[in-house]
Order: C-alpha cells, then sequence, then structure tokens
C-alpha cells in the first residue's frame, strides 16, 4: 500500500548521486553483497533455492523512475493542493456506482467488522480509483529497486521483497508477473506484500485472496486491515474545530496519536460544535488552506481513534482526512442521489453518526 508507507524526502544533490550509480552499477548489483546475503538468507530462513532465486534476479531491472518517484511523495504537497486530488466528481461519483455495485458485500462486511462501507469505499477510492489505477510497474523491480539503490529504506523493502517472494510461493503466482505502484502496492488495496500476508481475505472461499479483480476479497480485506488496527465501531472519526487566538499551536506538534483530552481544549480557546465526553482523547491537526491575501490559512480538526487507525493505512494525516471527506461524499451521494454535493466547499454533514 502506497498509502501504507511512510516516504522521507532526500536531498536532490544525494539523489542526482543515487542515479549516477544507479547508472553506473545496475549491471553488477546482483553480485552485490547485499543481494548476496538477501538471497543466503532467504535460503537459510525460508529453504529458497539458490539458483532459481539468483536467476530469477537475472531477470530484475533496477529503476531510475521509482527512486525518482519515491522522493516526491503526493504527501508533501499542501493540504488545499493534494485535496484537489481525491475530492472530485469523478472519484465521488465511482464511489456511490462502485458501492451500488457491491452493496451485498458491503452491507455484510460492513456487519461483521463494524467498518463502514463508505469507510471501505473511500480507501479503494483513494488508492486505485476503484481499480482503474492499480499501478504499472512490476512489483519484483520496485521492490529490488529500493531494496537495494535506495539506502534510506533499504531494510524495509528487503523485508517487502521477502514477504513478496513468499506471498508469490504461497498464493502460486509468478514473481515476475505481478503488477503494483512504485512502491510495491498491490491490487485495489494497494497491500504491500506484508500487508497481504497478514490481513487479505479470502472472502468467497475460493482458495485465493485475489485482491487484484475480486471485490469480495478486496472488500473484506480493507475492513481487516483497519479490524486489526483496532477500529472503534460507532465512533467518531474527525469534527472540525474552531480557535480564539493561537494558543492551539502548542498542541499541534508530536505523532498522529490522539493525545490530547477534550477537556483541554478551553484553555487552547478551542470550540467544538457538539457535546462530546470530557475525558475522550484527539489529536489537533492542522490542514494548510490557500492562502488568503497572500496570509497563511489553515483549517483545525480534531481527530479521533479512527482518524488515527485511518493513519495506520498511511502514515499521513492529508491522507487519512482525503479518505475521511471522500467516505462522507460519496455516503452524502448515494443517500441523496437528487443533491448536487459541492466537492470544492466541503461540509461536514454525515448521514451516519460516529458516537
Amino acid at each position: 500500500m502506497s498509502t501504507q508507507l511512510k516516504t522521507s524526502l532526500m536531498n536532490p544533490l544525494i539523489l542526482f548521486v543515487f542515479i549516477l550509480g544507479l547508472q553506473a552499477c545496475t549491471s553488477n548489483i546482483n553480485s552485490s553483497k547485499p543481494v548476496q546475503d538477501f538471497i543466503s538468507n532467504m535460503v537459510v530462513k525460508h529453504q529458497f533455492n539458490e539458483a532459481e532465486l539468483n536467476q530469477l534476479f537475472d531477470g530484475v531491472e533496477v529503476k531510475e523512475d521509482i527512486i525518482k518517484k519515491i522522493t516526491s511523495p503526493a504527501e508533501a504537497m499542501p493540504w488545499y493542493k493534494y485535496r484537489k486530488l481525491f475530492m472530485t466528481e469523478a472519484r465521488i461519483d465511482g464511489g456511490v456506482k462502485f458501492w451500488q455495485e457491491n452493496e451485498q458485500v458491503l452491507a455484510a462486511v460492513e456487519q461483521q467488522s463494524g467498518v463502514p462501507a463508505e469507510i471501505i469505499v473511500a480507501i479503494i477510492g483513494v488508492e486505485t480509483l476503484y481499480g482503474a489505477k492499480t499501478g504499472k510497474h512490476r512489483i519484483i523491480d520496485a521492490l529490488f529497486t529500493l531494496a537495494f539503490a535506495y539506502p534510506p529504506r533499504s531494510q524495509f523493502f528487503q523485508s517487502e521483497l521477502e514477504n513478496f517472494l513468499l506471498l508469490c510461493r504461497e498464493e502460486h503466482k509468478n514473481p515476475l508477473e505481478a503488477t503494483g505502484s512504485y512502491a510495491g502496492a498491490m491490487g485495489m488495496p494497494q497491500f504491500m506484500p506484508s500487508s497481504f500476508r497478514e490481513y487479505a481475505v479470502d472472502y468467497d472461499k475460493d482458495g485465493r485472496k485475489d485482491i487484484w479483480h475480486n471485490n469480495g476479497d478486496v472488500i473484506a480485506s480493507v475492513a481487516n486491515y483497519f479490524v486489526k488496527h483496532q477500529w472503534q465501531t460507532g465512533q467518531l472519526v474527525a469534527v472540525p474545530v474552531t480557535a480564539m487566538g493561537e494558543n492551539y499551536k502548542s498542541a499541534l506538534a508530536g505523532g498522529l496519536k490522539p493525545d490530547l483530552r477534550l477537556d483541554g481544549l478551553e484553555s487552547l480557546n478551542l470550540k467544538i460544535a457538539r457535546k462530546l465526553p470530557l475525558d475522550r482523547k484527539v489529536k489537533l491537526l492542522s490542514f494548510e488552506q490557500q492562502p488568503i491575501a497572500q496570509k497563511p490559512s489553515t483549517e483545525l480538526w480534531l481527530g479521533f481513534d479512527n482518524f488515527y487507525v485511518i493513519t495506520r493505512y498511511n502514515h499521513s494525516p492529508l491522507y487519512a482526512m482525503a479518505v475521511y471527506q471522500l467516505s462522507q461524499s460519496i455516503l452524502n451521494k448515494k443517500g441523496n442521489t437528487h443533491e448536487q454535493i459541492s466537492t470544492d466547499n466541503f461540509n461536514y454533514h454525515p448521514k451516519r453518526v460516529f458516537y
């Protein structure tokens, strides 16, 4: 899941050096110590055949464009630009259509898991536009490149490459054929290989966990991911909050996990337009808006435990807010097919109340 990946921006000069290095070493990277150590580990730990792995990696390509893409993720954008990528009429209408076409499965999975159908649909919409854009990179090229030619995340991607080879063996897949994102995320929900092995579900019991083509497996797998990350059924995701003055800024720093009690909002001069238990913990989040008269503008939200759970799918508050707002727009439009929904001026009017 590109959306499970927290990337680090690299200095442009370092990136340039990396690319030059790739051009110079692609031909002999397979004989390098890191690659040979990886192969040895797969042989000892998982009983892979050494000769077969060497032959497999001979058919793998190190891709310069993958390095470039991972150093400039969309989450580096300001919120007002990032939001426009996802809050579109096409994505909202696509979500309504996907929901209508998979109504029975979504209803059953929501009842079984407690994860709202609109959240599941929005995840699939943000990740791959409901399966229309699952990525064209060979998974093995992406993971190999990032495992052995991108030092800042080499450990993570070597682990994902290990999991990918294991899932190919378990699911009887040809590792040279599977395609996905530049980061190695797969299928409609864009699971990374480790997430596939841990959370993917064979919903229709046909013996395969098909997150590429089987909507039932996709829907159940996304729900299972949220359940395993402690989704709280019927609870709030996020609500807007207003500030008087700038005292609130002291509460913005540090992580995404809720760390502020609601009864502490008053001391920060924050106001929320609904009554909630005062001992409830929240995370204060600031989202950059379009500057007004060249002056910075921000929008404040309170993220609850379920907002934090969405960030476990992709460790970005921008991602989680895009999923949440898209989910509400899809829900509203599905319930009000004759009512025009504005995607430029999102209003918080959920049909389902999360308490």
